[in-house]
């Protein structure tokens, strides 16, 4: 098993991924947004880090806008950002691939990481 970022010391870099998910604050998935489902399945599998954004507008798959409005939130885009070894990567795609009923875009970005400075 690789390192966990977690564990890194001051200056020490990581190679790995940075997995970004796009969909929207109306797509469901077992009953739940997927933004949050993929929140807790991060959780469940350790990832170490995971951000949830929200955006103000996005263009979509069938080239629509989608953007968040003062009456209606559901159509506003979200992003699941996460910052993973190439294992947890692996291991996350080969998981929302077998799930069924699940489709989101998803990129994948190689990236450096590491941590700046020391836990008190």
């Amino acid at each position: 098993m690789t390192k966990q970022w977690n564990t890194l010391k001051d200056g020490e870099i990581m190679k790995g991924y940075q997995l970004t998910f796009y969909t929207l604050q109306s797509a469901t998935h077992e009953h739940q947004p997927v933004h949050q489902w993929l929140m807790e399945l991060a959780k469940s599998m350790e990832i170490h880090g995971a951000t949830l954004l929200t955006a103000q507008e996005g263009i979509g798959a069938h080239h629509r806008l989608h953007s968040a409005r003062f009456f209606e939130l559901a159509d506003q885009p979200m992003e699941i950002v996460m910052a993973v070894s190439e294992e947890e990567c692996g291991a996350i795609l080969q998981r929302l691939r077998a799930e069924s009923g699940l489709r989101v875009f998803y990129s994948r970005t190689p990236i450096e990481f590491g941590t700046i400075g020391k836990e008190e």
